[in-house]
């Protein structure tokens, strides 16, 4: 029996997973039961995710193929063929689905082609006082060599004819425009002719264009953009200093090597082939789009446009009933409590982290910082409480990718304010999550130092807790708490690793925890006793993890896992995988708890966990998996992180064991697994 990994090559099968988790969303985006501007968003989503894509994943493999490392030029070649595909989806969707119906509910995108006189003046008008002022057209000559262009910028390329003041001839210009502007342009509706009305900032700069090159002739105008490698390098072994080091490389991060073109439809092969020369890309990394070249700007609408019937419905997440109109602390001190976001609020994080910073009886707060925000309360609480005179020890993640500026930021803050930052182990990302207080409280013998901690499986983070789904418990359990007092030690100090009673912590002993639990599970199917398992997970990859997975099924363990997106297992091959079970839940909100639960002969282990089965996550970064302790807390993960999703049969996609997904649908009543844990928290059921 063959229990590895199955061709493509395993990086490879990465990126062609990420590609496949966006085929998924685009088919949200596609269906026509999602409301409309939601279905625009999806749109959005997958362009953003595919810049992301292309900035780390595929500029990691054209660095690959350049110094001639591993298939880099074969999974380019793969991608190349399944990235094209999804765009062009893309914006067959955008141009014969999307924008038609929402011009028929009154949201219409006016192209300079079909402008009305009115409409025209005021696109001229709002050109003359406030685009062309900040426009610098630059002609490509000896003396204007092409310009430097920003890393997802939009810039146009134009085609002139004629002579200029210095009778120059005239060819080909550049005009770049700088982000200050406004992509979307809301337009009155008395001059729009529609209850909403607006204009892109390229069909305004396309319609008028000529008055930038007086007395010239305009042969073409087409936008462009290019995409470049955006990943951060840091030498672990020469730095002396992370933050500055990191510093000096954000500087570079807008003129990487690039990696892809896009350039609008209809522009010449000349133009196309000059663009690609400027760039050094070849052929095979220019994208030519039906439309605007960057469809995350359209997100801009969606803001505009005040349609509540167009968009998901409203709604207020609950505050956990133990936490009503009751003290926080003593809440916690009586027994855990398990939240559920953004089913249930995140102002319970942000009040135990603020209250603590006013809290006279709070003398030390710590915690992990991923990812955070730029306007953050919750980074504001720690900044107040050092400024109060209590001891703030912050871990702060500076690695976090595309969150490096924002956290270099809140470190400098955090330090002015008299915090202790640290940025944990270099080489090893500080991904798990983590907020201890410490009060001196009143005992039966006196004063009393007590640990109140938070752990979780998603960020602290308040404007993605409403959108992203993740776990997070409170507790006072001293096992527990002294556990997160010790991974902090490790993060902030030196010295040799503690024991850990109840938490396992990567690089350390949570890959070993998942080993033993999956042949536990196996041994018990060997016996003759129920086996089962199943794991909610944003990526497998792992591969001794994928193999004991595979000897279990062999043993006759019944496993169900749910991976949101890249996953190398093949399930329900004969022989190996028969008794496995993946599906993908794609919806509203973006499902990203970890939750791995054995059934252990009727113990039934529930861990909630920061990690995903990667390499990454269990051997180079520090993270972390906490139990689920109390009997009524672990039924209620099972039930919202698995058992309602193995219900779903209409955000539902099957993985079959060639690792392709199909839709589950059914003739059979809708059960849409995130709209049912909507109304249990507005008591609709």
């Amino acid at each position: 029996m063959d229990l590895s990994i199955s061709e493509p090559p395993r990086l490879l099968n990465r990126e062609l997973g990420i590609l496949s988790f966006n085929e998924r969303v685009l088919a949200q985006a596609e269906d026509e039961t999602v409301p409309l501007l939601e279905r625009l968003r999806y749109l959005t989503i997958v362009s953003n995710n595919l810049d992301e894509f292309f900035e780390i994943r595929v500029a990691e493999l054209m660095e690959f193929a350049r110094l001639g490392r591993g298939d880099g030029l074969q999974s380019l070649e793969a991608i190349s063929v399944r990235a094209r595909r999804l765009v062009a989806r893309q914006y067959a969707l955008l141009n014969t689905q999307i924008l038609p119906a929402m011009a028929a509910h009154g949201i219409v995108a006016l192209h300079s082609a079909g402008w009305s006189e009115a409409q025209r003046q005021w696109a001229e008008r709002i050109f003359e006082t406030e685009i062309e002022p900040l426009l610098t057209p630059i002609a490509l000559d000896p003396a204007h060599p092409f310009p430097r262009i920003l890393n997802k910028s939009l810039n146009f390329i134009v085609e002139l004819h004629g002579h200029d003041a210095f009778g120059r001839r005239a060819g080909v210009a550049i005009v770049q425009a700088p982000r200050a502007l406004p992509r979307v342009l809301r337009v009155p509706a008395d001059v729009s002719q529609a209850p909403y009305g607006v204009m892109l900032l390229t069909s305004i700069v396309e319609g008028f264009v000529d008055r930038l090159f007086p007395g010239l002739t305009v042969r073409s105008v087409h936008q462009f953009r290019v995409t470049r490698n955006s990943d951060l390098f840091v030498d672990d072994e020469e730095i002396t200093d992370l933050r500055a080091a990191l510093q000096g490389e954000l500087l570079q991060r807008h003129y990487g090597d690039c990696v892809r073109l896009e350039v609008s439809a209809g522009i010449s092969e000349a133009l196309t082939a000059r663009l690609l020369r400027e760039f050094d890309l070849e052929p095979q990394n220019c994208y030519v789009v039906d439309g605007v070249v960057n469809l995350v700007r359209l997100q801009q609408i969606i803001d505009l446009v005040e349609r509540p019937d167009l968009k998901f419905p409203p709604f207020e997440p609950a505050l956990p009933a133990p936490l009503r109109d009751k003290d926080l602390f003593v809440a916690i001190r009586k027994h855990d409590i398990l939240v559920h976001h953004p089913y249930e609020s995140f102002m319970p994080v942000m009040e135990f982290l603020v209250s603590a910073a006013r809290d006279p009886l709070v003398v030390a707060i710590k915690q992990t910082v991923y990812r955070t925000g730029a306007d953050s309360a919750l980074m504001q609480a720690l900044i107040d409480a050092a400024r109060a005179g209590k001891e703030v020890t912050v871990v702060v993640e500076l690695m976090a990718r595309f969150d490096e500026e924002t956290n270099i930021n809140w470190a400098a803050k955090l330090e002015q304010a008299g915090a202790h930052v640290v940025y944990g182990v270099v080489g090893h990302k500080t991904h798990a999550k983590m907020a201890m207080v410490l009060r001196r409280e009143t005992g039966k013998d006196g004063p009393v130092l007590r640990r109140y901690v938070h752990l979780g499986t998603g960020n602290y983070h308040p404007r993605t807790a409403r959108l992203y789904e993740d776990f997070g418990l409170f507790t006072a359990n001293e096992e527990l708490c002294a556990d997160v007092h010790e991974v902090f030690r490790r993060l902030t100090g030196l010295g040799q690793r503690g024991t850990l009673h109840q938490i396992m912590q990567a690089p350390f002993s949570l890959h070993e925890m998942l080993l033993s639990s999956i042949r536990r599970e196996a041994a018990h199917a060997k016996a003759g006793k129920k086996a089962y398992l199943a794991a909610k997970l944003n990526a497998l990859l792992e591969p001794t993890v994928i193999e004991a997975l595979y000897e279990a099924s062999c043993a006759g363990v019944k496993i169900d896992l749910i991976v949101r997106g890249v996953c190398a297992l093949r399930p329900g091959v004969i022989g190996m995988s028969e008794n496995i079970r993946v599906r993908s839940i794609i919806g509203r909100f973006l499902e990203h708890s970890r939750v791995f639960y054995f059934f252990n002969g009727g113990k039934k282990d529930v861990w909630l966990s920061s990690a995903d089965w990667m390499d990454r996550n269990l051997f180079r970064r520090v993270e972390i998996a906490f139990p689920v302790r109390d009997r009524k807390l672990k039924e209620r993960v099972i039930d919202e992180a698995i058992d309602v999703h193995l219900r779903d049969n209409a955000n539902t996609w099957i993985m079959d064991g060639e690792g392709h997904y199909q839709r589950k649908r059914t003739r059979s009543k809708r059960f849409v697994s995130q709209q049912v844990l909507i109304a249990r928290v507005s008591g609709e059921s």
